[in-house]
């Protein structure tokens, strides 16, 4: 399954996105348009401008206020990746190196800033409140989730309730948010919108808990990234909350081990631990169960194409390999 041939539906649309984008990014200061353009044109799956488009069209919207927050979404969360990498000290991200690496952290998180500020005049010039009040609570729960993650690095003890809770927070309500600005700008009922926002951040919960799989079993070169970063970081996701719970006692303090040190050393270990625990097995039904979830919240909307782009989008969530 491959995202082109789920976007085929939203093409045109998706390069009036490219669009918008292009022109926005515009800036008198030399180094903002380096920067932001580099982090925007570096790839991605698109997903959360692609959900504002397929579930306005979902509900018949014909105005072009979806490609205008579309950009803004996307704006949203390339300012996220930017400060992200600055605070994980990333060096490769979708195969290339980090804006933070090739421009430095300063430059990365003044130009995530102007994106911020960029995506809120953007959502000025939209005048719907109801549009500014889902996209300035996004974004103060996106950085609420950073915040959590923070506490949460080298922390061995936390429970998986206490690890979707930052995935609900840091990823998936920008999915909601994206969802629930299509059902916005289709002229969706309260009930209907928010089963919309329900699908989004079901999806966006599933895609992350598949990130954090392909981080202990996807090629390197296809992912994008180096394999076990999140361990290298002390991030305590669920495939090492699995082996904690369920692997035998040395394979439950390496793991501990390698979170609270975090480094590399410790990951040929982790990785034998986590395949003989069948935690990646485990993670991945946990995002089965959440795809599935979204699928069913899509029931309240009367079949379309965009609907069964909708339904193939939670597939390819689940079943993607990077």
């Amino acid at each position: 399954m491959q995202l082109d041939a789920l976007y085929a539906l939203i093409a045109k649309d998706m390069q009036a996105v490219d669009a918008v984008i292009r022109e926005r990014l515009h800036s008198d200061v030399v180094l903002v348009r380096q920067v932001a353009e580099y982090i925007v044109q570096s790839g991605g799956k698109r997903m959360r401008p692609a959900l504002v488009l397929l579930v306005a069209g979902a509900f018949g919207y014909q105005g072009r206020n979806h490609h205008e927050l579309a950009a803004v979404v996307e704006f949203i969360h390339t300012a996220t990746l930017l400060h992200d990498d600055v605070v994980d000290e990333s060096a490769l991200r979708r195969g290339r190196d980090t804006a933070n690496a090739l421009f430095g952290n300063a430059a990365s998180v003044l130009v995530g800033d102007f994106l911020y500020s960029r995506a809120f005049q953007m959502m000025v010039n939209v005048g719907d409140m109801r549009v500014m009040e889902v996209l300035s609570d996004a974004t103060n729960v996106i950085a609420e989730g950073e915040v959590l993650q923070l506490m949460n690095v080298h922390d061995a003890d936390v429970e998986i309730e206490g690890y979707l809770r930052v995935i609900r927070y840091k990823t998936a309500k920008l999915f909601e948010a994206a969802a629930r600005l299509g059902a916005i700008l289709g002229g969706a009922d309260a009930e209907t919108e928010a089963a919309m926002a329900a699908y989004g951040m079901h999806l966006g919960t599933a895609f992350q808990l598949v990130d954090d799989v392909l981080d202990y079993s996807g090629d390197q070169d296809e992912i994008g990234k180096s394999l076990g970063d999140d361990l290298a970081e002390g991030k305590p996701t669920l495939p090492l909350i699995h082996v904690m719970q369920h692997g035998n006692a040395a394979q439950a303090a390496c793991v501990r081990r390698a979170i609270e040190t975090g480094g590399r050393d410790e990951f040929p270990a982790v990785l034998a631990a986590v395949h003989a625990t069948g935690a990646l097995e485990e993670a991945r039904r946990y995002a089965e169960a959440e795809a599935a979830i979204a699928k069913n919240a899509l029931a309240c909307l009367q079949t379309s194409q965009y609907k069964e782009s909708l339904l193939e989008l939670s597939s390819f969530a689940v079943a993607r390999r990077h």
